[in-house]
């Protein structure tokens, strides 16, 4: 497996980029009224028009060849695996960047689909490990009219049943549940954490608030009692073995991590205010389907289109408007609850590591 230790020079130096998330499509078959990318102002007119500004693949390879090794590659959307060419993307990325994790958030709508191409990644990037996150957002009828999405419970566990069978057989394969916490579906998370804990060949369950700028704001009006009764719940499963385990090299630290996250984003929130340095434009960039290069997910002013700079993420971040931006971020006083960013803020803080080792140890 491609060692993640091999990312140690980023604790102390922290201006290369090793993780990425890219947003491979706008297009979605759901339609949940908590999605920040599609359900907000921006969304996009029309699938055609969306599919005619998506990056080509061949954008793609320019763009992966500009980038260093990776850590770590996010695909989300939109539903990513309704980009026809997920597999040809996720080789260029993994031939070309090397990364130790590469990450597919789903809503499970498409089974045979996600199976079929999961495996095709799981044979040709066998020194990564492919984590593959479901939403589960609710049980049976919940979770349908949570994501607007009918038959989407049934068609999510119709996909775990097929990727358990590919857990089985892949070393390098993690399966896990994600679940939104919103108001809508706060007073059912003791159900849905005790349906996560059955189902076989779930090695993670996380636990994500709502964010972002979003159409109907009211289901980030979340009760922060109710959340903190959630993560101790998935901090007690992990503490007494109830709940499993990452298989990967090191899956204690990332448990313990994942501990300290939490408690750190309840503390954002309960504070209203950064908690740790954050280092988004640093060692993390967001990638849009059309080319656009954020910080993060949640800030609104971009380095720029890569396309405008030969599809080179070094020169774009060169560039006037990249390095103006990048200074900007110094004095930005913001804070969020995106846990993508909090592993990496952890992950990449000395200053955290003896909290973490703590963690570890009462594993």
């Amino acid at each position: 497996m491609y060692s993640p230790l091999r990312h140690i020079p980023s604790v102390f130096g922290k201006g290369r980029p090793i993780q990425l998330t890219f947003f491979v499509t706008r297009k979605c078959n759901a339609r949940c009224p908590y999605c920040f990318y599609l359900r907000s102002d921006r969304e996009a007119a029309d699938e055609a028009e969306t599919a005619a500004e998506e990056l080509s693949l061949g954008e793609v390879r320019e763009i992966a060849s500009s980038l260093d090794r990776l850590l770590w590659v996010a695909f989300s959307g939109g539903e990513p695996y309704l980009r026809r060419d997920l597999v040809e993307i996720s080789k260029v990325f993994y031939d070309r960047n090397r990364p130790s994790f590469l990450l597919y958030p789903t809503n499970g709508s498409l089974p045979e689909l996600i199976a079929a191409n999961t495996e095709r990644i799981l044979r040709h990037c066998d020194k990564s490990v492919v984590v593959v996150k479901l939403s589960l957002d609710g049980l049976n009828g919940d979770h349908d009219a949570l994501r607007g999405l009918p038959g989407g419970f049934d068609k999510v566990m119709a996909t775990h049943r097929l990727l358990a069978g590919l857990a089985e057989r892949f070393p390098n394969f993690e399966l896990g549940i994600n679940t939104v916490f919103c108001s809508e579906n706060q007073d059912s998370m003791d159900e849905i954490i005790d349906f996560v804990g059955d189902l076989p060949d779930v090695t993670t369950h996380t636990i994500s608030l709502v964010r972002g700028d979003l159409a109907e704001a009211h289901y980030k009006e979340v009760d922060l009692d109710k959340y903190s009764r959630a993560i101790d719940r998935l901090e007690s499963g992990l503490r007494n073995g109830t709940s499993d385990i990452h298989r990967f090299r090191g899956a204690r630290f990332k448990a313990g991590q994942d501990i300290l996250q939490r408690r750190l984003i309840l503390r954002t929130l309960r504070e209203g205010r950064r908690q740790i340095p954050c280092y988004a434009g640093g060692l993390s960039l967001v990638l849009t389907e059309s080319g656009d290069v954020y910080p993060c997910e949640i800030l609104a002013e971009s380095f720029g289109n890569i396309r405008d700079h030969d599809h080179d993420m070094g020169k774009l971040l060169r560039s006037a408007k990249g390095r103006a931006v990048l200074e900007s971020l110094s004095d930005n006083e913001c804070f969020c609850t995106h846990e993508c960013n909090f592993i990496t803020n952890i992950l990449f803080n000395p200053r955290l590591y003896p909290a973490l080792a703590k963690e570890c140890l009462q594993l």
